[in-house]
């Protein structure tokens, strides 16, 4: 599943983003999918294992061993902050949030807006992104940060047709 969801991405970002030679890229897009894949291999082994061992020791699957178990896996596995782990828990962080928000609803202790919250929630985290992009861009994850200077800085400056559909930022003097 890892290899499934990384090699495209790292495939695209990589011929976007990064320089050096095809040999590079290749062997930059294969240590990505590498260490996703064998992240979540990893993880699932370590909560699976965890959650067994707890059901096995207590008699019963009570709903604390998925949350401990996957701390621990969580610890393990994805505790050393890198490119790869960062993203994979800025992905989960972003999905909690609105799981949780759901869940608050549900459970009644929000109650149920009146209308679709999502266009306010969309125009707070983009003016949000793009304000930390303007005024405090360091703070900003770097394969974020590439994007948005692509998108937002080097889109400033063109020089015909080729800049949208290869990229935008000219290496020779033309």
């Amino acid at each position: 599943y890892g290899a499934k969801i990384r090699a495209p991405h790292a495939l695209v970002m990589t011929f976007l983003f990064k320089s050096g030679s095809l040999r590079e890229k290749l062997k930059s897009i294969a240590q990505a999918t590498y260490t996703h894949s064998r992240n979540l291999a990893y993880f699932v082994f370590t909560y699976k294992g965890l959650m067994a061992l707890q059901s096995r020791l207590q008699g019963k699957k009570i709903p604390f061993h998925s949350f401990f178990a996957a701390c621990i896996g969580g610890w393990l596995v994805f505790g050393e902050n890198n490119p790869i782990n960062s993203q994979i828990i800025m992905y989960l962080l972003s999905r909690i949030l609105f799981g949780l928000s759901r869940l608050a609803v549900e459970k009644g202790y929000v109650p149920q807006p009146k209308q679709d919250p999502f266009p306010l929630v969309a125009a707070l985290i983009w003016g949000t992104v793009l304000w930390l992009f303007e005024y405090h861009r360091q703070t900003l994850q770097p394969s974020l940060q590439s994007s948005m200077t692509y998108l937002y800085d080097d889109s400033d400056v063109w020089h015909d047709v080729s800049d949208f559909l290869i990229y935008n930022k000219r290496t020779d003097s033309k």
